[in-house]
């Protein structure tokens, strides 16, 4: 009797774990960011960015993802839409390194092995963390010394996949990053000569496209969800 429970749960941990599809894939793009220098559009992406993103199909509908992003983002008052940005003339650039993990929804059923549910349009929510640097001091005016800094991000957006050939997809795609840190354009109130920026949240985007990958056996989803 033992031997028949251990066997049965054995096979059902074996359907579980591999009879589900995979996917991972790269996106490449551009990156741009809202903050306290430069231009307020929430999508313009101007610096080439890019991510690696493996996925864990639950359902036809629910994926799981997880995602690494490397994203520059740069701000300069030159290409503001606003007189006073423009006549302030301040600039930056930095680098943000971004792990995040969350739940994909897809409209319809999504299944590359299938003839008929081979595109969908998703949207997603994750968790993130990410790295930037950040200024700590002014030694001599107009220079500064800085720092790694880590946060956190809730990264949000919309997308739309369909499959290529065999088990190749694509998708393009667009997420937004709330922020909880002000000072992703070195802004800060501790640093006087940096003290320029309001109270508000910066945000940074990513817009790109997608090849993926889809690999593990033929969709034998959990039910629910």
């Amino acid at each position: 009797m033992k031997k028949r429970i251990l066997l049965l749960i054995f096979i059902s941990i074996s359907t579980f774990s591999f009879g589900q599809e995979f996917e991972a894939g790269v996106f490449i793009g551009g990156s741009n960011y809202v903050g306290d220098i430069g231009r307020t559009n929430y999508v313009y992406p101007n610096n080439i960015a890019g991510a690696f993103f493996f996925k864990y199909n639950w359902n036809p509908r629910i994926a799981v993802r997880a995602t690494y992003s490397y994203l520059p983002i740069k701000g300069n008052d030159a290409d503001a839409n606003t007189n006073f940005r423009n006549d302030r003339r301040l600039s930056f650039s930095n680098t943000i390194n971004e792990l995040g993990i969350g739940i994909e929804y897809n409209f319809y059923e999504y299944d590359v092995s299938s003839v008929d549910k081979t595109w969908t349009p998703y949207i997603l929510l994750e968790l993130a963390a990410f790295s930037y640097k950040t200024v700590v001091s002014e030694p001599r005016p107009n220079e500064y010394e800085y720092s790694t800094k880590y946060s956190a991000s809730v990264p949000f957006g919309v997308g739309l996949k369909s499959k290529l050939i065999g088990p190749f997809a694509f998708s393009l795609e667009t997420k937004f990053r709330y922020t909880f840190e002000d000072d992703l354009d070195y802004t800060t109130a501790a640093i006087p000569s940096l003290g320029f920026g309001g109270d508000g949240r910066d945000w940074y985007m990513f817009t790109g496209v997608s090849l993926i990958y889809t690999f593990g056996r033929p969709a034998c989803y959990a039910k629910g969800l």
